[in-house]
């Protein structure tokens, strides 16, 4: 990790209009759950969260971080001068996906330990947490590969995600194994059975891992092909 780097992306991150996107989804999914609550019951307002938070508010707040935090370099073509500097490209990819995770793990994942909490059983809140934290790890370094190969990236991201793991992962059972978001889920039932159990343990650790490691090696694999015309 490279200090300097993962400094430079968090003041990207901060000093865009993106952070109070960022923010929105996360306090929008606490209102909704708070307000459904408070209208009905926490059984029906814990729904709304494998339902919703899973497969849209996280993998949004997840695209927002990652292009943040590398995607304006790529579409400015400031990139270059960074990447003219004796620094590995992995070392670059790698610091900026640790802020990119930090952010999709505050802005993400906590908000979705906060508000299951709201809906009154720990235990199963805290399931859905560390899922949460699989499936934001897992997102985020997809969402920088893809922010990595491409200028377009935020509608690329939104396209897998509302396309993939949303439309498609609640039409057909199949797609869970293909799903971040399912992945996350399987690794919170191990803590809690009242979460989906979408495909095997083994499956969803793997898997999880593979983007992940796949997903910041590629990020930097890319930035070492960058030519210092900043061509993509």
């Amino acid at each position: 990790m490279n200090a300097t780097i993962a400094k430079l992306a968090l003041q990207a991150l901060l000093g865009r209009r993106r952070f109070f996107l960022l923010l929105a989804f996360p306090v929008l999914l606490v209102g909704l759950v708070a307000l459904v609550t408070a209208l009905t019951d926490g059984e029906a307002a814990f729904e709304l969260l494998p339902g919703l938070g899973y497969p849209l508010v996280l993998p949004l707040v997840a695209i927002l971080a990652a292009s943040s935090v590398l995607g304006p370099e790529v579409d400015d073509g400031s990139i270059v001068y960074l990447l003219a500097k004796p620094v590995n490209r992995y070392a670059v990819a790698f610091s900026k996906w640790l802020v990119a995770l930090a952010a999709t793990l505050a802005a993400g994942s906590l908000p979705i330990l906060l508000a299951a909490l709201l809906t009154g059983d720990a235990g199963r809140a805290w399931a859905l947490f560390v899922g949460a934290v699989v499936a934001g790890t897992a997102y985020s370094a997809l969402f920088l590969a893809i922010s990595a190969v491409t200028r377009h990236a935020v509608i690329a991201s939104l396209m897998f995600v509302l396309i993939w793991e949303s439309l498609l992962g609640n039409l057909f059972t199949g797609i869970a194994w293909l799903s971040i978001g399912q992945w996350g889920l399987r690794v919170g039932h191990e803590l809690s059975d009242q979460l989906p159990d979408p495909a095997s343990l083994p499956w969803a650790i793997g898997a999880s891992l593979v983007v992940t490691v796949v997903g910041v090696w590629f990020a930097g694999d890319r930035l070492r092909s960058f030519t210092l015309r900043g061509e993509d």
